[in-house]
């Protein structure tokens, strides 16, 4: 079990054209007319609904499958549609945040991982997030309280004990690093990443 496996996955006007863009690769002949039809209405009567009939649980699996298929921004938009239609589902805001930190948006992931840990906050994957965000963003004291508040949630996943070894030998606290990575393998042994880790640690 990797963080990667973990962590899977309000619409701009860039996001809005976008999303209805795609959607007419979704939909029947007489679906794309109907949403055609619907742009004849008055601005106030207009809806997330006017750019698609797919509900937001529709739109996160579309999304899902557009991610897996390595179309990043097909996925996004689709997300942000579902965002649209749902706005306080921390699973969308999310894989909206994911997707914006993969792509190099590390200021507005943020602020949808924090969107999403409002909703949520004894989630330990949104607090691994953060602190993998801020650890890149050389925000230290804030990585480890994000990585302090996953332990305090779930103290048997490896995987925020190999965050924080790493997180520690950025800051060069050697030997707490160690027992991070130490405490890892003692959770999963063929943790693989860790145990390098920790070799070169103890190498050096």
């Amino acid at each position: 079990m990797s963080l990667f496996q973990l962590l899977m996955l309000g619409a701009s006007a860039f996001f809005a054209f976008k999303i209805y863009e795609h959607i007419q690769t979704l939909q029947d002949p007489e679906e794309a007319n109907n949403a055609n039809n619907n742009y004849d209405l008055d601005e106030e009567e207009k809806t997330a609904d006017t750019f698609s009939p797919f509900s937001a649980e529709d739109l996160l699996e579309k999304a899902d499958t557009a991610y897996e298929e390595g179309d990043n921004q097909k996925a996004l938009a689709l997300l942000n549609e579902a965002n649209a239609k749902d706005e306080n589902n921390e699973e969308i805001l999310f894989k909206i945040a994911y997707i914006l930190q993969q792509s190099g948006d590390n200021t507005e992931a943020l602020k949808y991982y924090k969107d999403a840990l409002s909703l949520d906050k004894k989630n330990e994957i949104i607090h691994n997030a953060m602190a993998s965000l801020y650890r890149a963003n050389g925000e230290f004291t804030s990585a480890k309280i994000h990585l302090k508040a996953s332990l305090d949630i779930d103290d048997t996943n490896p995987i925020t004990y190999y965050n924080y070894g790493n997180l520690l030998v950025d800051i060069e606290s050697k030997e707490e690093a160690i027992q991070m990575y130490k405490k890892a393998l003692e959770l999963n042994p063929e943790f693989s990443e860790a145990q390098e880790e920790l070799d070169k640690l103890q190498e050096s």
